[in-house]
């Protein structure tokens, strides 16, 4: 038995939204790195980034992003948390945190641990409606591995196949960086998300 706790940034392979006028590649990059390096200033928990549906060279591009030495592999784009924990090796619990929360306070993530060691599910809702986060408690449940649950998947669906009231934990809520409404909700007083500070200064 092991208390090893595993954090996961999942990027997907190619950009999707920016803000106009920026690069969707770099606007990908910076958020993988901003995220990342709010997970790596945590205690007591080991690092990965995990590319969903990424070639060597994809993985390679994200790995330049991070400490040497942290673990970074490509996962099945269909069913990227599942597999990111499978790939994490022993632990007791997985949390894995979308890429595009460069602002995300490390508090919410250990409230996700805490919450594990009772529940098979815990997760950050975002105000979008989506999933910032998503713990999964490790040997993983069979309701949560035939659901395999992702970063779209809604707290409704979540309730519709829990088992029993518990099985799921609900944390406080965050934000993602989805859409040019999402960007006025960086605190530019707040130190951190620099890759992502800097590119929204230039275009």
């Amino acid at each position: 038995m092991t208390d090893r706790r595993v954090v996961v940034v999942v990027v997907p392979a190619a950009g999707t939204w920016a803000p106009p006028g920026r690069d969707a590649e770099a606007w990908r990059l910076a958020l993988a790195e901003d995220t990342y390096e709010v997970l790596a200033a945590l205690d007591r928990v080991d690092v990965a980034v995990a590319v969903a549906g990424g070639d060597e060279a994809a993985v390679a591009e994200v790995s330049a992003l991070t400490w040497p030495g942290t673990p970074t592999y490509a996962v099945d784009v269909h069913r990227p948390v599942l597999h990111a924990v499978e790939l994490a090796g022993p632990a007791a619990a997985v949390v894995a945190v979308s890429h595009d929360v460069p602002d995300l306070p490390g508090l919410l993530i250990g409230k996700l641990f805490r919450a594990l060691s009772h529940a098979d599910l815990a997760v950050t809702p975002a105000e979008d409606g989506s999933l910032a986060a998503i713990g999964v408690n490790v040997p993983v449940a069979g309701w949560v591995a035939d659901f395999s649950p992702h970063f779209d998947t809604s707290l409704a669906d979540l309730d519709a196949r829990k088992p029993r009231r518990h099985a799921v934990a609900i944390g406080p809520g965050w934000h993602r960086l989805r859409s040019n409404a999402d960007i006025a909700r960086l605190d530019p007083g707040l130190e951190g998300w620099d890759a992502t500070r800097s590119l929204l200064r230039h275009s």
